[in-house]
């Protein structure tokens, strides 16, 4: 099957599958599933046979996959190749390499053929643009570096793909994005909340915060600038998690990878991922180290896909401290709460974990003094009742848009994570 067609049968398989019951798709997705270990696993060295069961595979994480990487891909590339490519046009012959940002300090790669990369194309339009088969979409995607993902939109008859490189600054883009006018944007929510600031000609449709963990301070924000409710799309290297549905459901894609959960405390979980719709570059029970808050109830919509509450951070940028207890966690969401309901004129801060015993808050110098020091006590209290063990400094500078690396208001910087 051509790219083009591929990518026709992935969107309509894609809604095909939001309408089935939930009992029905469950049946859909096993069957799936014991489809890719049997036949799609076992093709990688790493696993050369298929399990009885997907709980008798190991957990894996971006660690192994990076050791063993031409392990587990069934092309045997090897890292060096892979970064080679990734340096050039990231191709290597029919297949596509790209690499994480490295917002945990490590890159990670990926390869994908040419049928995924459609497949993946298909998939992402039937969820955030279902009607692109009625009307065409000017898609403006603002991340810090395009893909061969992105060049198979290119080719497609129904989309106008605007690709805008976000390490370059947005004032290098501005007037071609403004031209551009898009009807569909995904981009961070720090420049999505850029866009606001300094008043962007812009009418989009459609806006999806994507690349970086959606701060609920930057919603009302965007939103109000728009004139938008703002949707969501949570991916990473490792493949396409979630979409924004139109009733606001952010749904898990579940029609293409099978999740299961970690407890994190505190009602949060972690998800292992194994993606059984890919074929080249074998994943399995990848420990993603994102924290998620599951939702209880299902979406409006109908769609049998759950979906999430809230996708809080990052396990690695869960502050770890000493207390008389020993080591606690305290996760990226409670710490930013404590910030943002210390005073309702807080919009923008910064918490970081500098040493086992130390962190920092930043806070813009405009902002109000009494503030800044409600903030400060926030932070206190919340650590004190947990008997934790540190020094808080308090730090007023300015919070200027950084576009060489992801925003993270809350960030520990003690290394590798739990």
């Amino acid at each position: 099957m051509n790219g083009p067609a591929e990518a026709v049968r992935a969107f309509a398989l894609t809604q095909w599958l939001s309408r089935k019951s939930r009992g029905n798709f469950e049946r859909w997705q096993a069957h799936a599933l014991r489809r890719f270990l049997d036949r799609d696993l076992p093709r990688a060295p790493f696993y050369g046979k298929p399990p009885r069961h997907l709980g008798d595979l190991p957990v894996i994480d971006k660690a192994t996959v990076m050791a063993n990487f031409e392990r587990f891909n069934i092309n045997g590339v090897s890292t060096a190749e892979a970064w080679k490519a990734q340096a050039g046009d990231g191709r290597i012959g029919e297949l596509t390499v790209g690499a994480s940002t490295g917002t945990s300090g490590n890159r990670g790669l990926f390869v994908i053929s040419e049928a995924e990369k459609y497949r993946w194309l298909g998939t992402i339009l039937a969820k955030a643009v279902p009607d692109l088969i009625w009307r065409r979409q000017r898609v403006a995607v603002i991340l810090p570096q395009n893909t061969g993902l992105y060049e198979s939109a290119r080719k497609s008859r129904r989309i106008d793909l605007g690709f805008f490189d976000l390490t370059r600054g947005p004032e290098s883009w501005r007037t071609a994005l403004e031209d551009f006018a898009p009807t569909v944007i995904i981009a961070p929510p720090k420049m999505l909340r850029h866009f606001a600031a300094e008043g962007f000609r812009l009418a989009p449709r459609r806006i999806f915060s994507a690349a970086e963990t959606l701060d609920p301070v930057d919603r009302p924000v965007i939103e109000t600038f728009f004139r938008l409710p703002l949707d969501q799309i949570y991916m990473a290297t490792e493949g396409l998690f979630a979409v924004t549905c139109r009733k606001g459901g952010l749904h898990l894609a579940e029609d293409s990878v099978f999740f299961e959960f970690e407890q994190a405390g505190d009602g949060l979980v972690m998800p292992l991922v194994t993606a059984f719709r890919r074929r080249t570059q074998i994943m399995a029970r990848y420990r993603m180290n994102d924290l998620l808050r599951l939702s209880e109830t299902p979406c409006r919509c109908g769609s049998p896909l759950r979906t999430l509450d809230e996708i809080v951070g990052r396990m690695d940028d869960a502050f770890r401290l000493a207390s008389p207890h020993g080591q606690i966690l305290v996760t990226p969401d409670i710490l930013r709460n404590a910030v943002l309901k210390a005073d309702r004129r807080i919009d923008d801060f910064r918490l970081v974990q500098t040493a086992a015993d130390a962190i920092e808050l930043s806070l813009a110098p405009e902002l109000a003094d009494e503030a800044a020091t409600a903030a400060y006590a926030a932070v206190r209290t919340l650590l004190a009742g947990r008997k934790a063990t540190a020094t808080i400094s308090l730090l007023r500078k300015n919070l200027p848009l950084e576009t060489g690396r992801k925003l993270r208001r809350v960030e520990c910087r003690l290394g590798a994570g739990p």
